[in-house]
């Protein structure tokens, strides 16, 4: 309209495009994600599910009735309500059926509905169902006015907004869709935890969501698995979104042959199981996983899932599960997030908010509910007041009726007659003569005051709304009762969330290493508390080859110290040695720490910590270089070790000692001279420095340091050779003045040649030297094999510089390779072995365990002395 004048019909307006597709966009995209992609916040159903439960409804095919053909139930809704495909409608049908999708299923389905290893489910012509129990309680009360109805697509039948949904069925079954723009991903959670932080929230309505996280653990999945994390679930609640890690449930077996096997028993939701098997199976055969022998999926339906994975011999099953978990969906993230249709607009609702809103929806519910029957109610009392008063009068009725000429004119007389209304007019025409004997008349008075009392009550009820919340948490609890299941889904705290130390309860451990390298946990009560020397039990059950090699105890939140030959340190808690029984090798070092090729372990020592201890470090080469560090220094400790000495090309680490700084250390060489020096002549070093001269090796070619000990006064040297002799002396006071030269051995400087040790035959060197206590036993392996056991009391106190008696006797061409120093140690028939006595062994503490022998006979012994003069101390390097 133009100054009173009309526009011309073919008058064109320009129009900015983007103008018209961005309105355009917007309303396609907020009709896509309201009414197909993202489900109500009220009942948690998307329109099409919605649709699917009112079709069946609409057939009567409640969970009582019998099933019927998923065709017919495809067809009506197609026909009647969401004019789409039927594939798509068939696809929601069969998903709501599925047992390992949904938490508790709306459909109970007959046939082949697929299964979690992705099959397909059957044709609709071939599949039969009808709604489950629970599905019933969404639909409840539906025909009581409670919810608004909509014309159908083609406005010739309604069908309902939302459904009643007498529980919180959003968080139940969860809900998952992909719309324009934006995407829901809702984990479905407990029926029983959920019902129990509503009711909660209903007594409590300024909750927050902390309070409700005492009923809610988190989601809780129809597959099972573990939920590793509290703080993305506490994040989910709070903000409505977050990420979630799944992991899922496998046992390490042993089996009869004393190998392992991982049995996965449950797998993260929505995972397919036949794609992990095959994932599992590629990785394999890439060698990228390489622990595993045979893969077998034993899964049926009687016993559930059950993917079992061999682990080769000489493998660990906790790193080859720690694979699993890193390279296939066995652990997989679930990004969840709580987008819903609220108030006819998608928003991203919190715990509390989601809980609300439905409590708001059900109160709704309710009082409709209530002024439905309120109504119902007040016809009824209505025409029961009618019939009464006809009865009461019921000759003068009778007559009435009989002498009227028609049914209309009866019941305008009756209507004068007695100020009744049409309605009670027309009951009471309707009234049958069975209704007059003295029995009927008596129930309808019985019937008109219950029916007053209930409109008395639903009065009430719809003026006071503390009492329709009541309702709503009666039938919550109701619900709760019928229909809830035990949680299946767990949660455990992840890694980063809490010092795992926190969970470890402190207490004294047995720690267990063999000659092979195999190291275990033992609670100290394994070992029977004896006095030093008893029988003692069995430590660990060991090849014909291996014998117990190291045996100490500690506290589990200790540090074990680990050093090798090539000069580095690495280090475990010892809570993180996996505990064994008392018959078992235990596991391979060489899968819990991080070990080059030919690295050895030369020293293991305990500490309660490292930062802030006033302990040092000693070190002590082949080539003879000592060097002491402060503990502090490796304070920064990392997985993959530390550098702990400089080592030179040819050099190598044989022992590590624990001091406080002012002991005595000895220093022993395979030429048997042994250099006895105060600590305080080392100077403390940093970690990345060679040392300096402990001791200067002999001129015999192939001279080298074969044990260092931290000594003190009046103990007892072993000394043993390559050609099987060993000798026990005394080390004295190192004072020269106090001992004798053949009584101890006297304090030199560091640097010097030091005294002799023992007296060598032609061509013998010494193999170990080592301190002794009374009543420890001495073990000794020989290159080809030959393992002898003896008493150290039997070896008599001697000289320094004596040849000591024969401990063993060699083949041809055999020599002794390892000596090992023991508690004292009796084989019976029950193969009892190692015993501790309760006292706490010193740090490094060894021990081995081998078959017992005959003890040698002793040669004479050769009291000859030959003392090697002190040289000046060495030059620091």
């Amino acid at each position: 309209m133009t100054n009173g004048e009309s526009t011309p019909a073919d008058k064109v307006y320009p129009v900015n495009i983007e103008d018209i597709m961005h309105t355009a966009y917007l309303q396609y995209s907020l009709s896509v994600n309201v009414g197909r992609a993202i489900p109500d916040v009220r009942d948690g159903l998307k329109p099409v599910n919605r649709r699917i439960l009112y079709a069946m409804r609409q057939l009567g095919l409640s969970h009582s009735h019998s099933y019927s053909k998923c065709a017919m139930v495809v067809g009506e809704v197609m026909g009647k309500y969401h004019p789409h495909g039927d594939s798509a409608i068939y696809d929601t049908l069969v998903r709501m059926a599925q047992d390992f999708a949904m938490r508790e299923p709306l459909i109970d389905g007959q046939g082949n509905f697929g299964s979690i290893d992705g099959d397909p489910p059957a044709a609709q012509r071939y599949t039969e169902c009808r709604m489950s129990r629970l599905a019933d309680e969404l639909l409840t009360d539906l025909d009581k006015n409670t919810v608004d109805m909509i014309p159908n697509y083609d406005e010739k039948l309604q069908e309902p907004v939302v459904l009643p949904a007498r529980y919180p069925n959003l968080l139940v079954n969860g809900s998952t869709g992909i719309g324009v723009g934006m995407a829901t991903n809702i984990p479905p959670h407990n029926l029983g935890e959920i019902i129990d932080a509503t009711v909660h929230l209903i007594d409590h309505p300024t909750s927050a969501v902390k309070d409700l996280l005492q009923f809610v653990r988190g989601p809780d999945f129809p597959t099972g698995a573990t939920i590793v994390g509290v703080q993305p679930i506490i994040q989910l609640y709070e903000t409505g979104r977050s990420v979630i890690t799944i992991r899922g449930k496998a046992m390490i077996e042993e089996t009869k042959e004393g190998r392992e096997r991982i049995v996965i028993t449950e797998i993260p939701y929505a995972l397919n199981k036949e794609s992990l098997i095959r994932r599992i199976a590629d990785l394999v055969n890439d060698k990228v996983i390489t622990g595993i022998s045979t893969l077998n999926d034993l899964s049926s339906s009687r016993v559930g899932i059950k993917i079992v994975c061999d682990i080769k011999r000489n493998e660990m099953g906790n790193v080859v599960l720690n694979q699993l978990f890193k390279h296939t969906a066995l652990q997989t993230s679930f990004g969840a997030q709580f987008l819903v249709v609220d108030k006819n607009r998608p928003r991203t609702l919190n715990l509390v908010q989601i809980l609300q809103a439905y409590i708001d929806h059900r109160l709704e519910v309710i009082t409709r509910r209530a002024q439905f029957d309120l109504d119902k109610a007040q016809a009824r009392a209505h025409i029961l007041e009618g019939l009464i008063k006809a009865v009461d009068n019921i000759d003068e009725v009778v007559s009435i009726i009989r002498n009227s000429q028609t049914r209309d004119e009866a019941g305008n007389l009756l209507a004068v007659r007695f100020e009744l209304s049409r309605r009670q007019t027309q009951a009471i025409l309707e009234m049958r003569l069975h209704q007059l004997v003295a029995l009927a008349i008596e129930e309808l008075t019985k019937e008109y005051d219950s029916v007053m009392a209930e409109i008395s009550y639903l009065k009430e009820l719809l003026a006071d709304r503390g009492m329709r919340l009541g309702v709503v948490k009666t039938e919550l609890m109701e619900v709760r009762d019928k229909y809830a299941t035990d949680r299946r889904t767990d949660v455990i705290i992840g890694e980063n969330e809490i010092n795992i130390e926190d969970l470890i309860q402190r207490g004294i451990c047995v720690i267990t290493v063999s000659n092979t390298g195999y190291i275990k946990r033992q609670p100290v009560d394994v070992f029977k508390t004896q006095r030093r020397g008893g029988k003692g039990v069995i430590g660990m059950q060991t090849k014909d080859e291996d014998f117990v090699a190291h045996l100490f105890s500690a506290c589990t939140h200790d540090y074990i110290l680990f050093f090798t030959n090539k000069g580095q340190m690495h280090w475990l808690k010892v809570y993180e040695i996996p505990e064994a029984q008392r018959q078992s090798r235990g596991k391979a070092i060489i899968n819990l720490i991080d070990l080059q090729p030919n690295e050895q372990i030369r020293a293991m020592i305990t500490v309660d910590a490292i930062e802030g201890n006033d302990s040092f470090l000693m070190f002590a080469t082949r080539n003879g270089y000592v060097k002491k560090t402060a503990l502090d220094e490796f304070k920064n400790l990392r997985r993959t070790g530390i550098r702990a000495i400089i080592l030179e090309d040819d050099d190598d680490l044989i022992s590590v000692k624990l001091t406080d700084g002012k002991q005595q250390v000895m220093l022993f060489t395979t030429e048997g001279m042994a250099c006895r020096f105060v600590e305080e002549n080392v100077r403390p070093m940093g970690r990345a420095t060679r040392g300096v001269i402990g001791i200067r090796l002999g001129k015999r070619e192939g001279d080298e340091v074969v044990a260092m000990e931290v000594v003190s006064d009046g103990l007892d040297i072993l000394n043993i050779t390559e050609q099987g002799m060993g000798k026990r002396s005394n080390i004295g006071t190192g004072i020269a003045e106090l001992d004798t030269d053949v009584d101890g051995y006297r304090r030199t400087h560091r640097g010097g040649q030091g005294v002799i040790s023992i007296r060598l035959r032609e061509g013998d060197r010494v193999v170990a030297a080592s301190l002794i206590e009374p009543g420890e036993e001495v073990i000794v392996t020989t290159m080809l094999g030959q393992v002898v056991r003896f008493k150290a009391d039997e070896i008599r106190t001697i000289g320094r510089s004596s040849q000591g008696v024969r401990v063993i006797n060699l083949r041809d061409k055999d020599c002794v390779a390892a000596v090992s120093v023991v508690p004292e140690l009796v084989d019976d028939e029950e193969a009892e072995a190692v015993c501790v006595d309760g006292e706490t062994p010193p740090d490094g503490a060894a021990a081995q365990i081998a078959p017992a022998a005959e003890t040698p006979p002793v040669d004479e012994v050769d009291t000859d002395e030959d003392v090697v003069g002190d040289d000046e101390v060495g030059d620091d390097l």
